[in-house]
């Protein structure tokens, strides 16, 4: 019997394989056509998407594959007022380049560059390979070296930009400029128009700036560094990063290797040569230093700092930036803080921050962070710092402007100037002037700076819904406020200028901005026009900006030094005490810090003076300098409002105008107040209960004294407040004569301990005075 008849089984399978056979092929014949046909399919595809993206593509010329990439920044008048490194760029022809610097870069860029033509599906799909296993030897892209001329000439290269339409338009273009333009032309403009780091342009301005000579004289080892620095040009810096520079060259001269341009005998050579080698012991100025530089420098900071959070590269982007720059606004406030002219100021060293918006807008129209600050370029930005109170400043928008939102305040709403102490602790607040004016309104009481009626006056709207308020302002804060905040925030002045604008524009809030429009190198355009935002009742700001303008304008107002006869303006002044362990060390009238912040219809001008390192020796402010805020915003209100339009502001329909004691006051329609009843008259434990989340961190305090033996008084004239620390500015600038000044208490107003102390970055603990603002 032969086995396949005892195996029945088997022969039965055999049948089975043998009959499934052919459909199992054609079953894979199937698939295999179906996914060719799917292939075809993308690739077709791709194709339609291609030549649609690419229809519209921007034009391309020979100018711009010549021209810098640098970024030009232009004021409101439309006028150039910077070029980051355009002026410092040689351009070098062809047959000036070396051919070694040629070899490097289409070594290290584009191995086949002179056999693609614009674009290389070769070099694409080995790129990928690459990438995955990790041996790339520096070529991770896909891009060509046309292509990323292309890219630096008529695109942005920001990650946002990087789209399926723009790599197509952008490979398109490339495709053309191999068509029209030669190898060697190509080359030229690329080795001319990349970015080497430092605010050099261009490989022969690298040559000077690094080496101190031309490319032409540069060996091997120069030309590789060179050749690899536009991938990265501050990270490959070989003057501050030798150790990833000296990775980048030496990739450069294995991909020479691989290249067949050199020897590996000459790349062993070249490697043992020490990256920093031959640089050059000085180098040139690398940014143009026009004549506005120097007016203009914190305010090109800003500008520069939001055009890289939005993801700009203003050394590759070939942009045009249009800001909201009046140069001839900043130009002034620039003489007015350089010069003795307008102000006397006491030293060199005496320092101040200023920031000017447009109401109606909120365009940063002028910005000045500091005074004789030498040829420092980029330097500590005092506008736009939040580490500093601002004292009475703060009145306005966290007392006074929520009661009248909140609890419908008449402008002669009686207050309290009565003894004080801050709930749960035996700490007494007090005045400038150590008195005590009993019952009195809020008008008074704002105008004069008294402190005691703010603080009284915030209770009373609670601390919630005046945070609120500040957040309708644009000011968020880290830690919860306390009532101490009622005397002082940590602000800037761009913040606060910008929230004094929703005063003088009826009640919306603009966010404060420097930029107006930006163009890319492919003529888009993105414009950064701000919408407002309701922040307060119409009322509201009528009701403050009234009583603002008796700050200037009576007798007993405490910043009757800014005022400008004939002007129709509103403003409030600050200063800040130094806390009560070190207020023995000055004088018994020296403040740390004075503001003046002021508007009219048409400008917001917000001011800070003081000292950096306010507990040095002599750095303290007397009372008869702590106007010269107050002088600063005179002389530059009076100077932009010279060809503005002067016209007062006029009560809303709701507000309604009643005489009083012979003075005109305001209460909105529906709410005239009870004159007879006193905000915090201390008759009551508590006068937080119109606070709709219930949820204040301290409570209103009886009028008794606590007995402690461990209290103690003082002579300052502002107290620090604590909490409440603002993020809205930069608080990481930082130069040599500069210092973080968060320098007094953070503590909570529950806290029963006297004692409490702050600890600042000199090391100094501070425990709070117990005088407040004026």
């Amino acid at each position: 019997m032969s086995s396949n008849q005892s195996n029945p089984q088997t022969r039965s399978e055999l049948r089975t394989q043998r009959d499934r056979g052919p459909k199992d092929h054609h079953t894979l014949w199937r698939i295999i056509k179906w996914a060719v046909v799917l292939f075809l399919a993308a690739i077709l595809l791709g194709a339609v998407v291609f030549f649609y993206y690419a229809q519209g593509a921007p034009s391309i010329s020979q100018s711009a594959l010549e021209s810098d990439t640098s970024t030009k920044v232009y004021d409101s008048n439309n006028d150039v007022i910077s070029r980051l490194g355009a002026q410092n760029r040689d351009y070098v022809k062809s047959k000036n380049i070396p051919v070694t610097l040629k070899s490097a870069v289409v070594s290290i860029e584009d191995r086949r560059f002179y056999k693609n033509h614009g674009v290389d599906p070769i070099r694409i799909v080995s790129a990928a390979f690459h990438n995955l296993t990790g041996s790339s030897l520096g070529l991770q892209g896909g891009s060509t070296l046309t292509q990323q001329l292309v890219k630096l000439s008529v695109f942005s290269t920001a990650k946002s930009d990087q789209t399926l339409k723009r790599k197509s338009q952008e490979a398109w273009l490339a495709i053309k400029v191999d068509q029209k333009y030669s190898k060697q032309q190509i080359l030229e403009f690329y080795i001319n128009k990349v970015y080497m780091g430092n605010g050099v342009y261009g490989m022969q301005t690298a040559a000077h700036y690094y080496y101190g000579k031309s490319l032409s004289k540069l060996n091997l080892q120069e030309l590789a560094m060179l050749a690899g620095m536009p991938q990265g040009p501050t990270t490959y810096d070989p003057i501050h990063h030798p150790q990833y520079a000296k990775y980048r060259r030496d990739q450069v001269l294995d991909a020479m290797v691989s290249n067949k341009e050199i020897t590996p005998n000459q790349a062993a050579a070249a490697k043992a040569t020490s990256v920093q080698s031959g640089l050059a012991k000085t180098h040139p100025v690398s940014t143009v230093n026009l004549t506005n530089q120097k007016y203009i420098d914190s305010y090109l900071k800003e500008v520069y700092a939001e055009l890289k959070s939005d993801g700009y590269n203003t050394n590759t982007d070939g942009l045009r930036v249009y800001t909201n720059l009046n140069m001839s606004a900043q130009k002034h406030l620039y003489s007015i803080a350089n010069s003795n002219n307008y102000v006397a100021y006491p030293s060199n060293k005496f320092q101040m921050g200023a920031t000017m918006v447009d109401p109606h807008n909120g365009q940063v129209v002028a910005m000045l962070g500091g005074r004789k600050t030498g040829n420092v370029t980029f330097g500590l930005n005092r506008a736009v710092q939040t580490d500093r109170s601002s004292g009475s400043t703060a009145k306005p928008i966290a007392d006074y402007g929520p009661a009248i939102q909140y609890l419908k305040y008449p402008t002669y709403q009686p207050v309290q100037d009565t003894q004080y102490y801050y709930p749960g602790s035996n700490r007494e607040l007090n005045d400038f002037d150590n008195r005590h004016e009993g019952t009195i309104t809020m008008r008074k009481a704002l105008v004069e700076s008294r402190n005691i009626p703010a603080v009284r006056t915030l209770d009373a709207v609670g601390i919630n819904r005046a945070t609120n308020f500040l957040g309708n302002l644009g000011m968020t804060f880290k830690d919860k406020l306390t009532l101490q905040n009622g005397i002082g925030l940590y602000i800037s002045t761009e913040q606060e200028a910008a929230a004094y604008a929703a005063f003088a524009n009826g009640g919306t809030y603009y966010k404060p901005h420097l930029l107006n429009r930006v163009v890319t190198a492919d003529g888009k355009s993105h414009s950064y026009n701000v919408k407002g935002t309701r922040a307060m009742s119409p009322a509201t700001a009528f009701m403050i900006t009234d009583m603002l303008k008796g700050v200037m304008t009576s007798s007993n107002g405490s910043g009757t030094a800014a005022n400008i006869s004939g002007l129709y303006q509103a403003g409030k002044t600050g200063t800040t005490a130094y806390p009560d362990d070190y207020a023995s060390s000055v004088p018994g009238d020296a403040a740390m810090d004075s503001w003046f912040t002021g508007y009219t219809k048409n400008y917001s001008l917000s001011i800070w003076t003081g000292y950096d390192k306010q507990f040095q020796p002599g750095h303290y402010i007397p009372e008869a300098q702590t106007r010269i805020a107050q002088e600063i915003y005179r002389s530059e209100m009076g100077y932009v409002q010279q060809n503005a339009s002067n016209t007062n502001w006029t009560a809303p329909s709701d507000v309604v105008a009643t005489k009083r004691n012979g003075t005109t006051e305001y209460y909105v329609a529906g709410y005239p107040g009870d004159a007879s009843t006193a905000t915090n008259d201390g008759n009551s434990s508590s006068t937080n209960t119109n606070d709709s989340t219930g949820n204040n961190q301290a409570n209103t305090n009886t009028t008794q004294r606590p007995s402690s033996s461990s209290e103690r008084s003082s002579t300052s004239t502002e107290q620090r407040p604590s909490g409440g620390n603002g993020n809205g500015g930069n608080g990481n600038d930082n130069d040599n004569d500069t210092q973080n000044t968060n320098s007094a208490s953070n503590e909570s107003s529950q806290n029963n301990n006297t004692n409490n102390n702050a600890n600042t970055n000199s090391g100094r603990a501070n425990s709070p005075s117990t005088k407040a603002s004026q």
